[in-house]
């Protein structure tokens, strides 16, 4: 009887950990998810403080590098 009660309470356990790390997938899934954004838009200053190059003259107007790499210069 007493030893029931351990395989129940380990079983128990090992089932509730499983939800706390599937929970945290989700989290990071979700966070990760909410991160990526559609493009902004960032003016000269901003892009090149960021260490990238306004593309000014190409099409689209885009900052080429550094952290806004892709994002459209206003």
């Amino acid at each position: 009887m007493r030893i029931r009660r351990i395989l129940a309470a380990v079983i128990a356990t090992v089932a509730l950990a499983g939800l706390g790390l599937t929970g945290a997938a989700t989290a990071t899934a979700i966070t990760t998810a909410t991160t990526q954004s559609a493009p902004s838009v960032v003016t000269p200053s901003e892009c090149k403080q960021g260490g990238g190059t306004p593309a000014i003259n190409d099409a689209g107007n885009y900052c080429r590098g550094g952290m806004y790499d892709g994002e459209q210069v206003d």
